[in-house]
C-alpha cells in the first residue's frame, strides 16, 4: 500500500463532488485514485474537474482496479447493500453513506461480508468527526451543565420541488427520517452512550413524493429517564440544530451536523446561571477528518471510531422510528 489510502470514489453523486471529494484532497493521508460513474462522460467530467488520474465508466471497472484501497459509496440508499458486498468481495475497504442500508438485515449481512473478506467497513457520518462534538462532551463531562435531562435536535430542509430527487422515491429508501433523521438520532446515542428503547413519531406523508415521510416529530426513549425529541424534514425551511440539556445550564449547537467554513461562524453555546458564551473550536473539514480516520484504521490498524456494530444500531432505531411514523405510535426497539 502507499503512503496514503487511496479512494475510488462509486458516483459523481452531489455529496462526492461537492464535499467527500474535497474532504479527501484536503486529508493528510488519503487520496482520490479514480472515480467512477455509469456514465463515463460523468466520470471524465469529475476526474478533470479535481484532477483525478484515473475515471471508469462503470463501477465493476473500479472495483477491477488494483491501485484503489478503498472506496467510498454514496449511491442511492437502496443500492448501498449490493455495492458494498461487492466492494467487500474485491478486497476494497468500505466508507458508506448514511444511512447504511434500509434495514437492520441488510446491515448485518453487509458487515458479515466485510469481516468475511478481511476488510473494514464504516457508516459515513462525518460530523461526528467534528472536534465540536469531543467538545460537547468534554463540557458535559466536566459537570457545567449538571446531570444530563434531554436532548433536542432538528434537522429540515426544503428541496420538495425537486421531484425527480431519489430523496422522493419510496423504493430507493426516500424520507427524512433515512435522510436526515438519522442525524439526531446518531447524535442522541453517541452522546448518551446508550442505545434507545422505544420511539414514538407521527408523521406528513406526500403523495406527491411517493408517500415518502416528507416531516416527521419524534420522541426517542433511553434508560434512566433521558430521551430524545427531534424533527427532521425535506418540506421545512432549513435547520441544522441540537440542544443539549442538563439539571445546571444547556449547550446548543445551531450547526450540528453541518461544518463552518469561516471564522466568524457559530458553533457552541454553553448557558448556565453563571450567564452565557460562546465556545469556538476552529474551522475543520469534517469530510477530510472522517476520511484520515478511516486511513488510520487501514493502515495503523486504529480501532474504527464508529464501526459495522454502531451502523447496525443506527438502523435499528432509524428502523423503529419509520414503523413508529407510518402509525402513529410507540414502538419498542429491541
Amino acid at each position: 500500500m502507499s503512503k496514503k489510502l487511496r479512494f475510488g470514489i462509486m458516483s459523481t453523486a452531489r455529496i462526492a463532488r461537492n464535499s467527500m471529494i474535497p474532504g479527501i484532497l484536503k486529508s493528510e493521508r488519503c487520496e482520490v485514485g479514480a472515480v467512477a460513474s455509469r456514465n463515463a462522460e460523468k466520470a471524465s467530467e469529475l476526474a478533470e474537474r479535481y484532477h483525478i488520474d484515473k475515471y471508469y465508466g462503470s463501477y465493476e471497472e473500479l472495483l477491477d482496479d488494483p491501485d484503489i484501497d478503498a472506496v467510498y459509496i454514496p449511491l442511492p440508499n437502496h443500492l448501498h447493500k449490493p455495492w458494498t458486498i461487492k466492494a467487500a468481495q474485491a478486497g476494497k475497504h468500505i466508507l458508506c453513506e448514511k444511512p447504511a442500508a434500509l434495514t437492520e438485515e441488510e446491515v448485518r449481512e453487509m458487515a458479515d461480508v466485510a469481516q468475511a473478506n478481511n476488510v473494514l467497513f464504516a457508516e459515513a457520518f462525518m460530523y461526528r468527526y467534528h472536534p465540536k462534538h469531543a467538545r460537547v462532551r468534554e463540557i458535559i463531562e466536566s459537570g457545567e451543565i449538571g446531570q444530563l435531562r434531554g436532548i433536542h435536535g432538528s434537522f429540515t430542509f426544503n428541496n420538495a420541488e425537486d421531484k425527480d430527487n431519489v430523496r422522493y422515491s419510496k423504493d430507493m429508501g426516500g424520507g427524512s427520517i433515512y435522510d436526515v433523521g438519522c442525524y439526531p438520532i446518531s447524535a442522541a446515542r453517541m452522546i448518551y452512550g446508550q442505545e434507545p428503547k422505544a420511539v414514538t413519531a407521527h408523521a406528513f406523508f406526500s403523495e406527491e413524493h411517493d408517500g415518502v415521510d416528507m416531516m416527521v416529530h419524534g420522541m426517542m426513549e433511553f434508560d434512566h429517564g433521558l430521551g430524545l425529541t427531534f424533527d427532521c424534514g425535506m418540506w421545512t425551511y432549513s435547520r441544522c440544530s441540537l440542544e443539549i440539556a442538563g439539571t445546571e445550564g444547556r449547550i446548543e449547537l445551531p450547526s450540528a451536523f453541518g461544518w463552518e467554513r469561516m471564522e466568524d461562524m457559530s458553533q457552541i453555546f454553553v448557558h448556565t446561571a453563571k450567564g452565557s458564551r460562546e465556545e469556538k473550536v476552529g474551522i475543520y473539514n469534517h469530510f477530510a477528518l472522517q476520511a484520515d480516520a478511516m486511513a488510520a484504521a487501514v493502515m495503523d490498524g486504529v480501532p474504527l471510531p464508529y464501526g459495522p456494530d454502531d451502523a447496525i444500531s443506527n438502523i435499528r432505531a432509524i428502523e423503529a422510528c419509520l414503523r413508529a411514523a407510518s402509525s402513529s405510535s410507540r414502538v419498542e426497539i429491541k
